[in-house]
């Protein structure tokens, strides 16, 4: 019996603590965290003036191109030593000597039937007077054109200007054996060799001009309007009046720029790519002239691939922000005075490479989030960097 109501004791105990337990667990009130805000990079935006760039690629071009002919027939002779492929040469400068022998001959032929035509001249004139005078002294009336000998000195005459004008033609002739350089140029390609026979048309070289390069740049209808050409744009004689542009290109290991100016737009737009070409020249792309290069920019080399950089208009009053700022085409977010987040439409007015250029949306001193949030809400708080270190100096204050 005793044992029995010292269990029920126990029990008694167990089954107080347990309820006492359970009363206080239900008093005590678990306050939810509140959310961490997520931290953001932030940039201030400022309005200013730029300058519209638009970018486009070619390759580089020589500005003249041409073949060199034989205009007579004969051997070659001789050649210059620059008369290959990648040689310099200037305006007027032998290339390629045709023997001329027979040539000289022919001058000196025809040197010798003008001397007879003079001769024969003198004698027709002397006989004309002398018939003259004889029909003055004997003759009535009007003589005929054949008594006075007018036909015989015509004819002589005649022989004479036949023969000057062979002695021109072998002058000529001679002259064209040798093959000169019509401008300062390079060798493209040689298509004849000392020893070899040649005929009046046949190719014997392949040549560029040097003085300037060229560069064909496709253009959208949208890159035109950023520059300051129309679609009927040629450049001015001075080539001062197109827009500035920079080329650029990785040469032996290094990126190298050299400077030129659009001159002309080409009067077609091409009907698969819907684009037209404006063509930029480069002034001595070879640094033939002491004052074109400095010692480390190599030439522009025909066939040089290129990147350009053509500069257009100014626009004024813009925020350039990057690219990575702009979410949906035309939103921005901005973080107020409270560090919330308020989303803002934009207008661009162009996309300069990993920049953008916004006319309106933003004003002058707003800050700028920059941080590629998941799930964005207009009035979402944010931390910044400067929010988050005066909190920290605050607390360091409160704990000294």
């Amino acid at each position: 019996m005793k044992n029995i109501f010292s269990v029920f004791i126990i029990l008694a105990i167990g089954a107080l603590i347990t309820i006492g337990l359970v009363k206080m667990k239900k008093s005590i009130k678990v306050k939810p965290s509140d959310p961490l805000a997520p931290l953001v990079r932030v940039m201030t935006a400022h309005v200013g003036d730029t300058q519209l760039t638009v970018a486009s690629q070619g390759v580089v071009v020589p500005r003249t191109e041409s073949a060199l002919f034989a205009q007579v027939t004969g051997k070659i002779v001789s050649i210059s030593p620059s008369f290959a492929a990648g040689g310099f040469f200037e305006k007027n400068d032998p290339l390629v000597q045709i023997d001329k022998a027979d040539y000289e001959l022919a001058v000196q032929r025809s040197d010798a039937q003008v001397a007879q035509a003079r001769l024969a001249t003198l004698r027709a004139e002397q006989e004309a007077e002398i018939a003259r005078e004889e029909w003055n002294q004997v003759g009535e009336g009007e003589p005929s054109p054949l008594v006075l000998h007018e036909p015989q000195l015509a004819e002589v005459k005649a022989a004479l200007a036949s023969a000057k004008a062979s002695l021109e033609l072998a002058r000529l002739n001679l002259k064209r054996t040798t093959i000169r350089a019509p401008y300062t140029g390079r060798i493209r390609a040689k298509n004849v060799d000392l020893g070899q026979y040649v005929g009046p048309g046949a190719a014997v070289a392949r040549i560029y001009a040097v003085d300037y390069a060229e560069v064909r740049l496709p253009l959208t209808d949208a890159d035109l309007a950023f520059l300051d050409v129309g679609f009927d744009f040629r450049g001015e004689s001075n080539r001062t009046a197109g827009p500035e542009t920079v080329l650029q290109a990785n040469f032996v290991g290094q990126v190298h720029e050299w400077q030129g100016q659009i001159v002309r737009l080409e009067g077609e737009i091409d009907p698969r790519t819907q684009m037209i070409h404006a063509v930029m020249q480069i002034e001595d792309p070879y640094g033939r002239r002491a004052s074109s290069f400095g010692k480390e920019r190599p030439p522009l080399a025909v066939g040089l691939f290129v990147d350009a950089t053509i500069f257009g208009k100014w626009v004024k009053d813009v925020v350039i922000l990057p690219r990575g700022a702009v979410r949906n085409r035309n939103e921005i977010l901005v973080i107020d005075e409270e560090n919330k987040l308020r989303i803002r439409q934009i207008e661009i007015v162009s996309t300069q490479g990993d920049e953008v250029i916004i006319k309106k949306g933003v004003s002058n001193g707003e800050r700028i989030c920059l941080s590629q949030l998941e799930v964005v809400v207009d009035g979402m708080p944010v931390r910044t960097p400067d929010s988050v270190s005066n909190k920290s100096g605050t607390s360091e204050q409160k704990e000294n």
